[in-house]
C-alpha cells in the first residue's frame, strides 16, 4: 500500500508536470522524487505518468489516481487537524448536568458562552438534583456539574473539585391577591405564620438548611404546608394559592400570570450559590477548556 508521502510526491508532479519543479516544491532532488513515483507505480501496478525528454503527462490511470490522492490527503489533513483540536480540548464531548433552577438563567449563559467559544465541543445535557449530580460525578457519568453546595463537597479528600459559579438573591413568590403582593418591600418578619411552600429533603437539602438558618436567626416561623423537589412545582403551587415561597432570583424567567415575584429585605448571607463541579482525575481533554469558559460567566454576571 502506498504511503502519504508517495501521494504528495505524485500530486506535486501532476500539478507541475515537471519533475524538476516538483522536486524543488518538495525540497527534494529530482532522483529521489523519480524513485518515489516509480515505487508508487510498482505498488499500484499501473503507469501513472507518461514521461518523455520534453514532457510529463498523466495517463488515464494517473488522472483517476490524482482525484483519489487529493481526497486521501484532504482526509489525512482533516484527521490530523481534528486530532490536534481534540488534544487541545477544542473539540469532543462534555456531559454537563444541571439543577432545574439553573436552567432559567445560568445554564443558558454557560451553554451559549461555550458554544460561541468552542463550537466543536458537543454538550450533552442532563437535569438532576444536586445529590444525583454528586453521585454521577463520583461514578464518572457526568463530566461537569452545575449544582448547589453540599457538605460532602467540602471534604478535602473528596474526589470532586468545585469552583463558585454564581450567587443570587432570594425573591418572595406570592399569589397576586396576597397581602404581600403589593405595597412596601416585605421583610423576613412578614413571613411569620404564613402558609409556606418549600423544598423537600430529597431535592433541596441545601435550601432547607439555608432557610432554616434564616428563619431561626430572624425569629420567624412560617407554617410549612407543602414540600416539593423542583422550583417550577413550587411556583405552580404558589400560583394556585397554596402558600408563599422564597425562590432564587433566576426564576424570574419562569413567568406565571397568577404569581408575583417581589424583592424582600433579607440578610446579605441569604444568597443561594451555584457551584461548578468536576472529578479531579477526569482526563477528558475538553474539561479544562469548557470549565474555563463556564467560569467566565461568574465574572460577567
Amino acid at each position: 500500500m502506498f504511503d502519504l508521502g508517495h501521494a504528495r510526491s505524485f500530486v506535486a508532479v501532476a500539478e507541475e508536470m515537471h519533475f524538476g519543479r516538483a522536486a524543488a516544491k518538495l525540497n527534494l532532488t529530482q532522483s529521489p522524487l523519480s524513485r518515489q513515483i516509480q515505487m508508487l507505480e510498482q505498488t499500484l501496478g499501473v503507469t501513472l505518468l507518461d514521461r518523455t525528454t520534453r514532457a510529463v503527462r498523466l495517463t488515464p490511470a494517473g488522472r483517476t489516481f490524482l482525484a483519489e490522492a487529493y481526497r486521501v490527503l484532504a482526509a489525512a489533513e482533516s484527521a490530523a487537524r481534528i486530532t490536534r483540536r481534540a488534544a487541545r480540548g477544542e473539540s469532543g464531548v462534555i456531559r454537563l448536568s444541571f439543577t432545574a433552577a439553573s436552567a432559567y438563567r445560568t445554564l443558558p449563559h454557560v451553554v451559549a458562552h461555550v458554544r460561541a467559544r468552542l463550537p466543536e465541543v458537543d454538550l450533552v445535557l442532563a437535569e438532576m438534583v444536586s445529590d444525583e449530580q454528586i453521585l454521577a460525578l463520583e461514578e464518572n457519568r457526568t463530566d461537569l456539574a452545575i449544582l448547589r453546595p453540599a457538605p460532602i463537597l467540602q471534604d478535602p479528600k473528596s474526589s470532586i473539585a468545585t469552583a463558585p459559579l454564581v450567587s443570587e438573591r432570594l425573591l418572595l413568590a406570592v399569589p397576586r391577591g396576597h397581602r404581600l403582593a403589593t405595597g412596601r418591600v416585605p421583610t423576613l418578619q412578614d413571613l411569620d405564620g404564613e402558609a409556606f411552600v418549600t423544598w423537600s429533603p430529597k431535592g433541596g437539602r441545601y435550601f432547607i438548611d439555608l432557610l432554616d438558618t434564616l428563619f431561626e436567626t430572624g425569629g420567624v416561623t412560617p407554617r410549612i404546608v407543602q414540600r416539593v423537589n423542583q422550583v417550577h412545582a413550587m411556583l405552580a403551587l404558589v400560583g394556585a394559592g397554596i402558600g408563599i415561597a422564597l425562590v432564587p432570583a433566576s426564576t424570574r424567567g419562569n413567568s406565571m400570570a397568577d404569581i408575583r415575584l417581589r424583592p424582600i429585605a433579607l440578610p446579605a448571607t441569604a444568597q443561594p450559590e451555584l457551584l461548578l463541579a468536576w472529578r479531579r482525575d477526569n482526563a477528558n481533554p475538553c474539561l479544562v477548556s469548557v470549565r474555563t469558559m463556564a467560569l467566565e460567566i461568574s465574572t460577567e454576571s
